[in-house]
């Protein structure tokens, strides 16, 4: 497991033993990067839930990202994200929250908002529905935002969650990735025109 371009290219990331943890393998986290440049340069504010390793919001960081919130609630695997973030030289641009994601979310006081959240629970995570309606109740998305899900193919999300709409699902494999954004009512009665739904060839083998 590898950052793949920017600032810390190169550089691979420790990651917890067993199988406590799942990291989005290389040529998906590639094609999520793809489309989320598609989008434009990655900037400002992410906040990476199940952060497992913290692979997916160090390499917002890499690419470009001021600042990242990593969000994990086993302390020995926060402990991986603060070497692989020392590794990599991005820790001043960081923070660990040692936590689970329903008690982040439901913080009480202001908060900033975030430019990308990234969602990838545990596969399958039957919550992961919950999780998504509880990331839009928090308001942490900014108006111009974007909501990244990972989810498995034998979960089927939803193209709407309140004001989080779909704009890009991905299958890759195994593995799938669904991009939301917060979609005025006009926009979202466009959504023929802008939900992209495409299946990745698998590169196993």
């Amino acid at each position: 497991m590898r950052v793949i371009t920017g600032t810390a290219k190169g550089h691979r990331l420790k990651a917890p033993k067993g199988l406590g943890t799942r990291p989005m393998l290389d040529r998906v986290k590639e094609a999520l990067f793809s489309v989320l440049e598609g989008y434009g340069p990655i900037r400002g504010r992410v906040l990476d839930l199940y952060a497992g390793t913290g692979a997916l919001g160090i390499e917002c960081l890499s690419r470009g990202a001021s600042w990242a919130d990593f969000v994990e609630h086993k302390a020995h695997v926060c402990q991986i994200i603060r070497e692989n973030l020392e590794h990599t030289r991005l820790a001043d641009r960081a923070r660990v929250f040692q936590m689970p994601v329903e008690r982040f979310l439901h913080r009480q006081g202001p908060h900033e908002k975030y430019d990308i959240i990234i969602m990838d629970p545990p596969y399958a995570d039957p919550a992961i529905e919950a999780t998504i309606c509880a990331v839009h109740d928090a308001d942490l998305l900014k108006d111009t935002g974007l909501l990244v899900v990972g989810h498995s193919p034998r979960v089927e999300l939803d193209d709407r969650y309140q004001r989080f709409h779909r704009r890009k699902f991905r299958r890759l494999g195994d593995s799938c990735f669904s991009i939301y954004d917060l979609a005025t009512d006009d926009a979202a009665d466009r959504s023929g025109e802008t939900h992209d739904q495409s299946v990745l060839p698998s590169t196993d083998g």
